[in-house]
This record gives structure tokens, C-alpha cells and sequence, in this order.
């Protein structure tokens, strides 16, 4: 196949300048690379400004619409409960040392995740890289 070849002479001759120019056989001359990418990107754009958005409120049942809001609790009867329990014997040392176990088991599993995720085995084999066979070279 024959390359293609610009004539001396072209029309277009500012464009030749530009670093990012090639020619483009559909016009016959010289594009620029970067304003057809920018093109594109506007054209894009602009074509997802003209898109209807999806109504989300034809989603939500006839049910849940006529639902009333969730009643909102007041803070004081929760941190009571919480210190009845306390007091009642239901958060015990006992109980508490269970959860400072769990607690600990979970950040000594989360600084073994911390740790590398490829051996030191395996990395050194990755950074000798593969063997090219002499056939191929």
C-alpha cells in the first residue's frame, strides 16, 4: 500500500504548523487532532443536554406516598435506656471484654490487610520479567 503524500503546495499551509496535525483522507487536507477531540467532546455534551430527564417521582408507589413521616425520637429516653441497661447488668466487664477481643481481632486483621499484597517472592520474580526466546527477538 503507498503512503499517502501532500503536494508542495496546499491551500492550507497554517495548518502544517501545528504539532498535531495529520492528514485526514475524508477532507483532503490537514486536521487538527486536538480540535476534533474537543469537538467531539461539546458535540457530546451538548446532545446529552437535549436528553429528557427520567421522572424518579413515578417510581414511588401510591402506598408509600401516602405514608406519613417517620416520627422523630427524642434523644433523652434513648441515652436513659442505654444507662438502664447499664445499670441492670446487661452491659457487664464481661461483655465489655468481648467486644475489646472483637475490637482487637479486627485491627489486627486490618493491619495484616495494610500489609503487601504481592510476596516479596513473587515481586522479585515479576521485576526479572519474562524470558524473550532468542526466535522471537
Amino acid at each position: 500500500m503507498r503512503a499517502l503524500s501532500w503536494p508542495k503546495t496546499t491551500p492550507y499551509p497554517h495548518n502544517f504548523a501545528r504539532a498535531n496535525s495529520v492528514p485526514c483522507t475524508l477532507l483532503r487536507r490537514p486536521c487538527n487532532v486536538g480540535a476534533m477531540r474537543h469537538f467531539i467532546i461539546i458535540a457530546t455534551t451538548a446532545l446529552w443536554g437535549c436528553s429528557d430527564f427520567p421522572d424518579l417521582s413515578a417510581r414511588i408507589d401510591a402506598q408509600a406516598r401516602a405514608a406519613d413521616y417517620p416520627a422523630l425520637l427524642p434523644l433523652d429516653p434513648l441515652l436513659a435506656r442505654a444507662d438502664a441497661l447499664e445499670t441492670q447488668g446487661a452491659i457487664t466487664p464481661a461483655s465489655v471484654a468481648a467486644f475489646d477481643n472483637q475490637i482487637a481481632a479486627l485491627r489486627a486483621k486490618a493491619s495484616r490487610l495494610r500489609g503487601p499484597v504481592i510476596e516479596p517472592a513473587v515481586r522479585a520474580r515479576m521485576r526479572r520479567g519474562v524470558a524473550v526466546p532468542a526466535a522471537i527477538r
